[in-house]
């Protein structure tokens, strides 16, 4: 895991109320969010740019691409990270949100769909540091579980096609199990390919001639 000085951090979040807002919630959003950049940089980490959850998101994201993405939202949380978690289909990246609306409701579905972190008011800036470890942590485990998945059914697969092809070479050439298996390795070998891409290969070939 990286330590946190060279952890590049984008901050998604509305644009910052002026001070002279009369809006009591409006300033207090944008205390907390001034607070939680500042406890952020304090903390030793490097924020490289604030976005906004537009359209832009994911192509923006794609062109900084950061370590892990700060979600800054009050109470309309669920379209920041529906936004966030669209841009980020195809790059995964550890979230965090951070907001001041205490409906838990959402707190479920947000896990679901991608979020590291959910953490609903009481920032302060010592917190900040074993938030983020600890879901960057999170995070790389269900990566490492996710390739674990994708590994398995790969395997499954590759076996399904070579068995295939064995079947074929069996029945059109009259071999044993074993003598199938033998040319096919040796075919791979040969040709310095994996022995699923030399059947997928046969069969190709096979269901080209009929």
């Amino acid at each position: 895991m990286a330590p946190s000085q060279s952890l590049r951090l984008v901050i998604i979040a509305p644009d910052l109320l002026d001070g002279i807002s009369t809006d009591e919630n409006a300033r207090a959003q944008a205390e907390r969010s001034r607070q939680l950049r500042i406890g952020l940089l304090e903390n030793g980490y490097n924020v490289v740019a604030v976005l906004p959850s537009d359209t832009f998101l994911q192509e923006r994201l794609g062109q900084l691409q950061p370590d892990m993405i700060i979600v800054d939202a009050e109470s309309e949380a669920r379209d920041s990270l529906e936004h966030v978690v669209m841009a980020t289909r195809d790059a995964r990246r550890p979230i965090v949100l951070f907001t001041n609306d205490n409906d838990t409701s959402r707190v479920k579905a947000a896990v679901a769909a991608g979020v590291s972190a959910y953490i609903v008011a009481g920032l302060s800036p010592e917190r900040i540091r074993p938030i983020l470890d600890v879901a960057m942590a999170r995070f790389e485990h269900e990566q490492g579980l996710r390739r674990e998945l994708a590994d398995a059914k790969t395997e499954l697969q590759d076996r399904k096609i070579i068995d295939r092809a064995k079947g074929m070479l069996m029945q059109r050439q009259a071999l044993s199990e074993q003598a199938a298996y033998e040319k096919l390795r040796k075919a791979a070998m040969d040709k310095g390919l994996r022995l699923a891409d030399v059947a997928q290969r046969m069969l190709d070939v096979a269901d080209l001639l009929g």
